[in-house]
Parts: structure tokens; sequence; C-alpha cells
């Protein structure tokens, strides 16, 4: 791990993985007392991942698709990114050497505790956007979580609602204030 000086100017990204796939998930719906509620469900065995990291200071949301999820897949897209730093949790696509080499701090979440990353509830919304509906493709699954992401990182309250914890901005402003 590159020691890099942390401050408020420096861009804190909180990032995960999620597979999507067409595997579909039921999803709880109102319905009319008596009348049975019929949900298509589609189970393909399809799926891409989707890497996201979002700065819940500056609300930035980042995020692209790759087709596995280790060391080798994820090189070239946090290279792209050029984060300053990485908060994630302890998978081991996140603690391999080749990962450490970039230039970006790695901060590690305690294991088993994805209610401290704010990714997870980016993925909470996606999930009840997206599930509950048949798609023709993967790529059309895919273009909906997209499009849904663009709207989510337009609309800067509601993302500041769902990822702008207390505790993470009370840490962010007991950093130094100068800018590097």
């Amino acid at each position: 791990m590159i020691e890099q000086e942390t401050t408020q100017a420096s861009h804190w990204y909180f990032s995960d993985e999620m597979r999507f796939g067409l595997w579909g998930q039921v999803r709880r719906r109102w319905g009319l007392r008596g009348v049975k509620i019929i949900q298509p469900k589609q189970i393909e065995y399809a799926w891409r991942y989707l890497v996201l990291a979002v700065d819940v200071i500056h609300l930035d949301l980042k995020w692209t698709w790759s087709d596995r999820m280790n060391q080798a897949c994820l090189m070239p897209i946090f290279e792209e990114w050029a984060l300053d730093t990485v908060i994630w949790d302890g998978a081991s696509s996140h603690r391999g050497q080749d990962i450490g080499a970039l230039p970006m701090n790695r901060i590690f979440l305690p294991p088993y505790s994805p209610e401290l990353n704010p990714a997870e509830r980016i993925f909470e919304e996606v999930r009840r956007e997206i599930e509950g509906f048949v798609y023709p493709s993967i790529q059309a699954k895919q273009h909906r979580i997209n499009q849904f992401l663009r709207r989510l990182r337009a609309d800067k309250q509601r993302l500041a609602s769902l990822v702008s914890w207390d505790w993470i901005t009370d840490i962010f402003n007991l950093l130094p204030d100068y800018f590097t």
C-alpha cells in the first residue's frame, strides 16, 4: 500500500462489487385481498459484476462492469479511476499485491460488516429498481441499471440521503483542511 497524506481535499471512495444476473428475485408486492399475485420469474445462468465506488463527501458516483471479480479485472478499473483512497471489505481481490501497488490508500472495513459500507445502500436501491422483471438479455438489465445509476448520480439530494452518514462526515471533518 502506498501511503499518501489524506486531507479534506482527498476523495474517499467506498467501493464494492455486486453480481447481477438473470436469475430473478421475487419482490414483495401490494395486491387486493384474496387476489393471487403472479410475478414472472426468470431463471438463466448469465451474470456480470457491477463495480461501484461512491464518494460520500463530494457526492460522486463511479461504476463500471466486469465479467469477473478478481485482481486482473479490477486493476484496469482502479487504474483508470485513479482514486486517492478506497474503503472496502477484505475480499481477496482487494488485498492482493497487484492492487496494493496502485497509487491509492486502501482502508479495509471489518469482516462481515456490510452495514458500514455506503455502497451497499446503493446496491439496495438498485435491487429495488430492477428486480421482479424479466429481461431479454443481461445487456438489457445492465442498461436499466446504468440508467438508474445516472439518475441517482444527478440527484445529489437523494444520493446524500442514502450515503452521507454522520459518522463518516464527522471523521472527514477531523482531517486537516489544507489542500495538497
